[in-house]
């Protein structure tokens, strides 16, 4: 099994006039450290007005910074929000950062939320996934082609040589946000790796992760030509300290980013400028919302988290990315418990990854069959509650008929 570390770039209220600048220092001396420390992947996000919850809209900057303060772990977009970027400069950074940082950038890519980030570049929700497709579709080819066009409803250019190329070849890892759980079998079909949130069982794990490499294998419905990236990754909320207790009182972080996350898709943005979430938040805590987030998280000791983790290496999980820059948590927390991980757990697992690559070579060849497992009644993620769980493209243009439906009659 991998690990990597996980960056939103958590602001809460109140703001100093340097907050957003020892936010950015800190989280590039935590990847310089994880460097160092041997964890496998750095991921940021993109997210756009999200404010206390987000504040990462250029991760493309922030991720070329980090190129020159490591040397090892690879850097992972996670993701790309193809419907807010144009397709050439997407490619254009992407391959940017390749050649910096020597060949070590994964592109993970995403549709958006919802309205919030999406209005204000006059984008329609309803549109995202096959805005999303298409732009996937533009993009990939600038990679490798020195004269490509491309003519499709969202996006339509002549034929120009997108420079530069990037340094791996044919082009970085291509993965795909997987929000809505479902995604995580239109992943395998895409041959894409499944960058998704934490399991709500580690039965549903094993049922999504044969659902994705059964998909991959019998269903393939690439987009474009690329090489296929079997990969199923899940982040989780993360604190590692001396006992279970110490962990759980440094863990609010995590459970602020549940919160953030159920407000804004409970709310959206409804007065930029003017949201406290780190003060609601307070009357939030200790419910039993709280109190499920933390189960759900690798959030213990070593030995608690090592328990956790044979679980989902069991299930087939390849990689755990940690989540641990979240809410008010310490620069230094943060660092302590990136240590005492790398110290007491991650050896046995990193041990492990030849008999897991192993393992996957065989899937592959189709010498190991996965059973065809039910995943209806693994419909969602941990954390997710009845404000985030993210609706079906299908399910989204219903629900916008049926609005527009109303607003006539009114």
């Amino acid at each position: 099994m991998k690990f990597g570390i996980f960056y939103e770039h958590q602001l809460p209220r109140p703001w100093g006039p340097r907050s957003e600048y020892q936010l950015m220092q800190d989280s590039l001396s935590q990847i310089e450290l994880a460097d160092r420390l041997g964890y496998d992947y750095a991921w940021e996000v993109e997210h756009h007005f999200l404010e206390e919850y987000s504040h990462s809209s250029a991760p493309e900057v922030f991720l070329g910074a980090a190129s020159q303060r490591t040397k090892r772990i690879r850097l992972g977009h996670g993701v790309v929000q193809l419907t807010t970027n144009q397709p050439h400069r997407v490619a254009e950074r992407i391959s940017t950062l390749d050649l910096l940082s020597g060949g070590r950038v994964d592109l993970g890519m995403g549709e958006a939320a919802g309205p919030a980030e999406l209005h204000p570049f006059n984008i329609r929700v309803r549109d995202k996934r096959e805005r999303w497709e298409e732009a996937v579709k533009a993009i990939v080819p600038m990679f490798t082609k020195e004269s490509w066009e491309f003519h499709g409803q969202y996006y339509d250019f002549e034929a120009r040589n997108v420079i530069p190329k990037p340094y791996q070849k044919p082009h970085p890892p291509l993965w795909v946000a997987c929000s809505n759980i479902q995604t995580i079998g239109k992943a395998g079909e895409w041959g894409m790796g499944a960058l998704g949130f934490t399991f709500v069982t580690p039965e549903a794990a094993r049922a999504w992760v044969h659902k994705y490499y059964n998909n991959l294998l019998d269903n393939s419905q690439k987009l474009t030509d690329y090489p296929s990236n079997p990969n199923v990754a899940m982040v989780s909320g993360f604190m590692c300290a001396a006992t279970d207790a110490e962990a759980e009182a440094k863990a609010a972080g995590w459970t602020f980013f549940i919160f953030a996350l159920s407000y804004y898709g409970r709310k959206g943005v409804d007065a930029p400028g003017t949201s406290d979430l780190w003060k609601e938040y307070q009357s939030w805590k200790g419910g039993p919302e709280e109190k499920k987030a933390l189960e759900s998280g690798l959030i213990g000791s070593p030995e608690t988290i090592r328990q956790k983790l044979r679980q989902f290496q069991a299930s087939r999980v390849d990689q755990v990315i940690l989540l641990n820059q979240a809410g008010k948590t310490s620069h230094q927390d943060i660092c302590e418990s990136l240590e005492l991980f790398a110290r007491e757990v991650m050896p046995e697992f990193h041990a492990a990854e030849a008999e897991h690559v192993a393992w996957k070579q065989k899937v592959l060849a189709r010498e190991i069959v996965l059973e065809d497992l039910d995943v209806k009644k693994y419909d969602i993620y941990s954390h997710q509650n009845e404000h985030i769980v993210r609706l079906t493209p299908e399910q989204l243009k219903q629900k916008m008929a049926e609005k527009e439906a109303a607003a006539k009659r009114a």
